[in-house]
């Protein structure tokens, strides 16, 4: 793809083939040079352009909202919601100026790639271990005991006969929606597999063997009518040096359309959430889905359990977030224009523990109902107020829309005022997961009080 451009007066080139980041030119009166540092001088000047390949909810999104334009093929752009191929492809050969943003970090598989997710967790117990002791170290014991093959094949040989007929499962490291996974109790399984994959029409010799990662498989699912289900939960990382992440309120349960059982590990329909395997199914409603908003299930959880237990899951559930964050913190490239949000997906088994089954870079965007609409719809747009393009926060917000801001270098407490770390006995995290999310009312308010404090400094 040849070098960089001599860079001129501040100018910032792209590959043609995405068009240009965020340089406006002196032929624009309005705008010289690159970068705002005030929301003020930003808003007086030319729209907030923006790309984005997704022909789904968020260029509806984007579409509406106020002051933004679409650009398209080579024209300039202030934010990019890419795709990870163009990531892969372009970002080393992009400059971007101050103001730009970008929907991914350069390395962001680092967290969303299976085997490397898992990698991470593991080299970080161990520092945790060494550092805080094994308590603090037990606290990353949320994932299943997991091996990617084929690296590490003998190892696992060795672990799965400590254990004979207990259930395995197979997922490709690099693929989503559920594709290539299957569930297996004899090593025969796997040889087979791995002759499949070797003999296949598409695996020529020069192809390496795709890598998977075996896991154990959750035999004990928490189930609600006889079926299996995980939730989707949406985190956004505005930065990863200092740490600063946010948890929406509203997500939803996946469920899958047939009840469940271990004597058909077979059936992809009992065993897989994924919406892209259960709208496949026989069985599966257009209109009605598969899903619960994360509300619904909070409420009938807290039923069943009362608020306590339903407190303590949740809680755990916040711990997942934050140590797998922090389980890549130093290995990921955090830019200032980048921040993503992940879709992470968690499993919950019959004694109230959550497990993190995976994060995704790319969380489906694509609407399967109404209320889903509704919810990425709510989503994406406070998704841009965090982002704020239009530079209008303080970045003192401890929540904006239906985001709460769980962690910013140190966690954040609901209380005013800096947390007292001192006594954490009584310390409550900021996340409200699964709870009332009054987004519009709290927006009114806070454009409302940003509108009085800048009219006051002006």
């Amino acid at each position: 793809m040849g070098g960089l451009p001599p860079l001129a007066q501040g100018l910032r080139h792209q590959v043609a083939a995405a068009g240009r980041p965020g340089h406006r030119d002196a032929q624009n009166q309005n705008y010289k040079g690159h970068g705002l540092s005030k929301g003020k001088e930003r808003e007086q000047r030319a729209p907030i352009r923006f790309k984005t390949a997704l022909m789904n909810t968020l260029m509806d999104v984007l579409r509406h909202r106020p002051g933004w334009v679409e650009v398209k093929d080579e024209g300039e752009w202030d934010f990019y919601w890419c795709d990870v191929s163009w990531l892969r492809e372009n970002f080393d050969h992009t400059y971007m100026d101050e103001h730009v943003r970008i929907s991914h970090f350069r390395n962001h598989y680092e967290l969303t790639r299976k085997n490397y997710m898992v990698k991470n967790l593991k080299r970080f117990r161990k520092q945790l271990e060494r550092e805080a002791g094994k308590l603090e170290a037990a606290r990353c014991d949320f994932f299943p005991k997991t091996f990617e093959l084929p690296s590490e094949y003998h190892l696992f040989v060795e672990e799965f006969r400590k254990n004979p007929g207990i259930t395995w499962i197979m997922k490709p490291v690099a693929r989503s929606q559920g594709k290539g996974i299957f569930l297996f109790r004899r090593l025969k399984d796997i040889t087979d597999w791995r002759k499949d994959t070797r003999n296949s029409d598409d695996q020529k010799d020069d192809i390496p063997v795709e890598n998977y990662v075996a896991q154990r498989y959750i035999e004990n699912p928490y189930l609600i009518g006889g079926r299996k289900f995980d939730l989707r939960v949406y985190v956004l990382v505005m930065s990863y040096i200092p740490l600063r992440a946010w948890l929406y309120r509203d997500g939803f349960a996946r469920f899958s359309n047939t009840r469940f059982t271990l004597n058909s590990i077979d059936d992809q329909y009992v065993h897989l959430t994924n919406v892209a395997v259960q709208k496949t199914s026989p069985d599966y409603h257009p209109k009605k889905g598969s899903k619960w908003m994360l509300q619904r299930f909070r409420q009938y959880l807290t039923s069943k359990h009362g608020p306590q237990a339903v407190e303590t899951l949740f809680r755990d559930m916040d711990n997942i977030f934050i140590k797998s964050l922090q389980s890549v913190q130093k290995v990921i490239i955090s830019d200032k224009h980048c921040f993503e949000l992940y879709g992470y997906d968690i499993l919950i088994d019959q004694d109230l523990k959550p497990w993190l089954l995976e994060v995704n870079a790319s969380p489906s965007l694509t609407a399967s109902s109404q209320e889903d609409y509704e919810l990425k719809t709510c989503l994406l747009e406070d998704t841009l107020h965090v982002v704020d393009m239009e530079a209008r926060l303080t970045g003192r917000e401890k929540r904006v829309g239906g985001f709460d801001l769980m962690w910013n270098d140190g966690p954040v407490s609901r209380e005013e005022g800096p947390p007292d770390l001192s006594g954490m006995g009584n310390f409550v995290t900021n996340t409200h997961l699964g709870c009332v999310n009054d987004r519009k009312k709290q927006l009114r308010q806070l454009f409302c009080s940003l509108q009085v404090q800048k009219k006051a400094s002006s």
